[in-house]
């Protein structure tokens, strides 16, 4: 018994607001942990910069690992 795919069009209004909400707090997430990984030095990064580019991409896990552990504080 195969189920069909849901299209856009057969969700509902809550849903769809739902997804576009989401969608809009992963853009913002990984945008900011990528900004703040292209100009923060590899110095206060906890760990090789590029191997949290790529964990960023990783939604919604990556960014927020990101931004609450990949960072260090200057001192």
């Amino acid at each position: 018994m195969a189920t069909k795919k849901k299209q856009w069009s057969d969700l509902t209004d809550g849903q769809r607001a739902a997804i576009v909400v989401a969608a809009g707090v992963e853009l913002v997430l990984t945008t900011l942990a990528m900004v703040d990984l292209a100009r923060r030095p590899a110095a206060q990064v906890r760990g090789p910069k590029a191997l949290w580019v790529v964990g960023s991409v990783v939604q919604p896990v990556g960014p927020i690992a990101y931004l609450l552990f990949g960072r260090r504080q200057p001192h």
